[in-house]
């Protein structure tokens, strides 16, 4: 993977309860990380036609992997493109260098 494939930032997110100054909870945003990452959306090819256990899944994120950061599917991720909920993480190809991340985008109700 290289850097000119990379050309998405992205930020991966904690989201969690917080108590706002009146009481309430609210959920609040924790930015973990900001990096560069390659994005592909989900297509009709042979590729995303073998990932038929991830059919919710509406895009992959390939990223380099962040020394002390463990991914979970509690976690979001936030590009331009808008927000995703991550659905699996992956080591790519076992080496501890990559992540290949599944996410579903957030589709807002308003």
């Amino acid at each position: 993977m290289s850097f000119g494939k990379m050309n998405t930032f992205i930020d991966i997110i904690s989201t969690a309860l917080v108590k706002d100054s009146e009481g309430f909870a609210v959920t609040g945003d924790t930015i973990l990380a900001s990096v560069r990452a390659y994005k592909e959306d989900r297509r009709g090819n042979e590729k995303w036609a073998n990932m038929a256990v991830f059919s919710e899944a509406s895009a992959l994120f390939r990223f380099r992997k962040i020394p002390g950061l463990v991914l979970t599917a509690q976690m979001v991720i936030v590009c331009a493109d808008g927000r995703y909920n991550i659905l699996s993480v992956e080591d790519v190809r076992g080496r501890g260098m990559y992540l290949e991340v599944l996410a579903k985008k957030v589709i807002s109700g308003g």
